[in-house]
């Protein structure tokens, strides 16, 4: 047999090339193993409160309950230290909240966190007004959520051929604030936020310091809008908060306090690879559809087509479920 001397030379660069790869790949996870081992999350001690200590950030999307009542960030801040005395609105798609314990919350065995929204459940009159929930660790310690990558608490949806990654939208802020709120994505497509007559606020966050547009970037969920005698937008399966699904409607019908459940091993990366986290300390929830609440998309003279305003999650306030169980 001959051996091609050419072709064993061009073969050098590729191994090469793929040697250089594993490197790298071996290097960057020896860095996330050192990290994850300096990494020390904060203990439980007899005081810790089972409710939201610290709200680090809220900024809601546009929408018809922004500025004023739900939409202002004391709605926001008057979730600490309690849960299910209010609620924070977070607007159309991408608008979020950020909030943590006093503590690190234990990935345990099943949920370990809960959240109230406000979702109807009810036999034909349906509104689920699903969020997204994604985690965090501080690895750095210094008691902020600026330690790089979000999870995503990966829901019934996440692997569904209608959900969409890496979704960005971006809200326009008009000159005229009576005009609905027009939006772009990176899809390709264009719409607008609609007013509607029950609420003559603006609708684009009047204090945040781009006053021009607004950008936001996660996953779009599918949307569960239906017409009928009354207009429904129907709830996912799980893994998602403001969102009447089987867990939320039993422990309301065992309980008269509904929440929607979330278990930390269910984080994923931005690859959607399964992220192995023993404790979290931050959390997001934003608001996982692109929705008017309007049926009749893309008719917005109809006569119903304003009637419900844009589907937006509310927060209610979140839970560490193992003390809330706690006796």
């Amino acid at each position: 047999m001959t051996f091609n001397k050419n072709k064993r030379t061009h073969l050098k660069p590729a191994l090469i090339m793929i040697a250089a790869l594993q490197l790298c790949l071996i290097a960057c996870e020896k860095k996330e193993r050192a990290e994850e081992d300096h990494y020390e999350p904060r203990p439980v001690s007899p005081t810790s409160s089972k409710f939201i200590s610290k709200i680090y950030e809220y900024m809601p999307a546009p929408g018809q309950f922004i500025n004023s009542g739900l939409g202002e960030l004391k709605a926001a801040e008057a979730l600490v230290g309690k849960a299910r005395e209010g609620l924070v609105s977070l607007g159309g798609f991408g608008g979020y909240l950020i909030f943590g314990f006093d503590h690190s919350i234990a990935n345990k065995e099943g949920a370990d966190i809960g959240i109230y929204g406000n979702p109807l459940t009810g036999e034909g009159m349906e509104w689920s007004e699903p969020g997204i929930v994604m985690v965090m660790q501080d690895l750095n310690g210094n008691g902020l959520p600026d330690d790089g990558e979000w999870f995503e608490l990966a829901g019934s949806e996440y692997n569904k051929a209608e959900t969409i990654k890496n979704y960005t939208i971006t809200y326009y802020n008009p000159k005229n604030k009576t005009d609905d709120i027009k939006w772009k994505d990176n899809q390709g497509k264009e719409g607008y936020v609609l007013r509607n007559a029950f609420h003559s606020n603006a609708y684009y966050p009047e204090w945040i310091k781009d006053q021009d547009q607004l950008s936001f970037t996660g996953t779009l969920l599918r949307n569960t809008l239906a017409a009928g005698n009354i207009i429904t937008n129907q709830p996912l399966e799980w893994g998602y908060t403001d969102n009447g699904s089987a867990d939320y409607k039993g422990l309301m019908e065992n309980t008269g306090a509904g929440y929607n459940s979330f278990d930390i091993s269910w984080a994923v990366n931005a690859q959607g690879k399964t992220v192995q986290l023993t404790h979290i300390d931050f959390v997001k929830i934003y608001t996982g559809q692109n929705s008017n609440g309007n049926p009749f998309e893309p008719d917005r003279n109809n006569p119903r087509a304003r009637f419900l305003g844009e589907v937006s999650t509310e927060v209610g306030g979140a839970i560490d479920i193992s003390l809330h169980l706690k006796k």
